[in-house]
């Protein structure tokens, strides 16, 4: 089983690249904005009290997500791996997930990062909005919190997986096609 983090800012593309990986790889999608939406949705106490902190721009607090992601494993065993998207955001989140998966007999075989400039993410996210649907995408103060937000509390987390000599980095402007070309490359070198 390969496990992947797909690592970058808001607007990077991970959505995007995730889908051609999961075709490619048959890999299952974990996206914690994904599975936070679908308890939004469903009006669940832990989805009303997601929204509040994304409404906000902020991020869930960590035992929330990781509750929600360590059920996802653990009922989906079987597949060929997961790609992490969105998660995790903390190096607390980071930690909680390697001994989670260590306790599974699995692990992350590595971090792919898509780097995008803050000007480019923040016009890939008010032009998505047009259309997602997502108040957050919307709104360019809130959007400009968000990429904030992650520059100060997610981005360290590349330093947990550098730290394990699990971290490549992928220009994530250009080609949808060349960028996951060059992701395919790192994710066979696992």
């Amino acid at each position: 089983m390969k496990n992947i983090v797909l690592f970058g800012p808001p607007g990077a593309g991970k959505g995007t690249q995730s889908e051609k990986i999961i075709e490619k790889y048959g890999f299952l999608h974990l996206s914690t904005g994904d599975l936070l939406r679908a308890e939004i949705a469903n009006n669940t106490k832990l989805g009303l009290d997601a929204k509040t902190f994304m409404d906000a721009g902020k991020l869930v607090p960590d035992e929330v997500l990781i509750g929600m992601v360590a059920n996802k494993i653990e009922n989906n065993l079987e597949v060929a791996g997961f790609i992490f998207d969105g998660f995790p955001r903390t190096v607390v989140q980071a930690e909680a997930l390697d001994v989670m998966l260590e306790q599974k007999h699995l692990k992350i075989a590595g971090m792919i990062a898509l780097e995008v400039e803050e000007t480019e993410l923040t016009k890939r996210i008010l032009e998505r909005g047009k259309t997602s649907g997502r108040a957050d995408d919307q709104n360019e103060e809130l959007v400009k919190k968000r990429v904030e937000e992650y520059n100060t509390k997610t981005a360290p987390v590349a330093n947990h997986y550098k730290a394990q000599s699990k971290f490549a980095s992928i220009n994530g402007i250009g080609e949808i096609d060349t960028i996951f070309t060059n992701i395919c490359n790192v994710i066979d070198s696992y």
